[in-house]
């Protein structure tokens, strides 16, 4: 048989062709875009312990043919960085869908390369009002502050609490924080008497304290993850400042008791995820993590945890065509997805449909308030 210059030509460049097409068959990417340097690194580097956890689980389940690979850079909680980490993701067809980030700002600055690019995003901790108002590509499995804010102020007036001092961090996180919180209290009759931020990492915070109670709250609500948490439950102690401490599930995680001991009894907040709980999947997602951590998973791990597997079950929902659109398709189909945080579904807006657990720190350890 004879072939034509042309047709050798054609058979030639299928040839290089093939193995690079195969090879882009031969696993489905995801990428993840998170903290592993710089002041939140630790987080980050949590969220990436739990995404292997459900990695390497899935794979071995053999719920498709071809495994799944998680990409993961660096953002450093940095904007800029997130916004260069999505233009590269988005610029890698074989990638289909991502993870993160850790902050509302950084989530925010990439989505919107995510939106112009048609890419599914599902943050794990993006809790800013805005974040799933961007556009159909966005998801999150964590509740935002408004729900949590209302959650908490409903609490405060169960307790015969009406006069209440906020503090919050300085950032877009910290001001959903005290919006969230108090346009509810106030709505049920509750009183805002003092309002502060501070930057992340203050190392005093008995200034504040001092002119909390000068104004002679009945509690204080904070917006703060548990580093300053600790500080600033500390200093209220060597203060001697009698004032319940409730707060948001950002602060809670069992560094936080390490860190403030004693002073952390009686701090109350809202979470998702209580690693006491002995429901199947909570107990072998603690029993794996423990295989690699002194302590028992936080409430962060376990929505990274929770938002891998939301994302893997959509690959397996789409498989065998699984596409950019498909895959997004599949993660708003999400329905009573039964997660170690609690069963998830989304609205038509990407919003988490799920419930929030009260907790407070009683005797060393977070307990469930019935």
């Amino acid at each position: 048989m004879k072939f034509s210059r042309r047709t050798l030509l054609a058979l030639t460049v299928a040839s290089v062709m093939l193995p690079a097409a195969s090879q882009a068959a031969d696993s489905i990417k995801i990428g993840y875009q998170l903290p592993l340097t710089g002041n939140t690194a630790q987080y980050g580097q949590n969220f990436k312990d739990a995404a292997e956890i459900a990695l390497a689980k899935f794979n071995a389940s053999g719920q498709i043919d071809v495994p799944v690979e998680i990409i993961y850079e660096d953002s450093r909680s940095d904007a800029k960085e997130g916004v260069t980490i999505a233009r590269k993701f988005v610029d890698d067809d074989e990638i289909v869908g991502v993870l993160g980030d850790f902050t509302s700002t950084v989530s925010m600055a990439a989505a919107q390369v995510y939106k112009r690019s048609g890419m599914v995003q599902l943050s794990q901790t993006a809790s800013h009002p805005d974040f799933a108002k961007i556009s159909k590509w966005q998801f999150r499995n964590i509740t935002t502050q408004n729900q949590e804010g209302a959650v908490n102020a409903q609490w405060m007036i169960d307790q015969g609490i009406t006069k209440v001092a906020v503090i919050a961090e300085q950032t877009d996180w910290g001001q959903s924080v005290v919006k969230g919180f108090v346009d509810p209290f106030k709505e049920l009759g509750g009183e805002v008497v003092y309002t502060e931020f501070f930057n992340r990492g203050l190392a005093d915070f008995r200034s504040i304290i001092t002119k909390i109670e000068e104004q002679k709250p009945e509690a204080v609500y904070t917006g703060f993850f548990y580093e300053d948490g600790a500080q600033f439950l500390k200093q209220v102690a060597q203060l001697n400042a009698d004032i319940p401490v409730y707060s948001t599930s950002a602060a809670y995680n069992d560094k936080l008791i390490e860190l403030a001991g004693e002073a952390a009894e009686g701090l109350k907040l809202t979470a998702t995820f209580l690693p006491t709980r002995t429901d199947a999947n909570v107990t072998e997602f603690v029993s794996e993590w423990k295989k690699g951590h002194d302590n028992a998973p936080g409430q962060f791990p376990a929505q990274a945890y929770d938002a891998v597997n939301i994302m893997l079950a959509a690959v397996a929902k789409a498989y065998p065509d699984v596409t950019r659109e498909s895959l997004r398709d599949a993660v708003a189909a999400t329905k009573d997805f039964p997660g170690v945080t609690g069963n998830t579904s989304f609205d038509e807006n990407g919003e988490p449909l799920k419930e929030l657990t009260k907790a407070t720190v009683t005797g060393g350890v977070f307990v469930e308030v019935k």
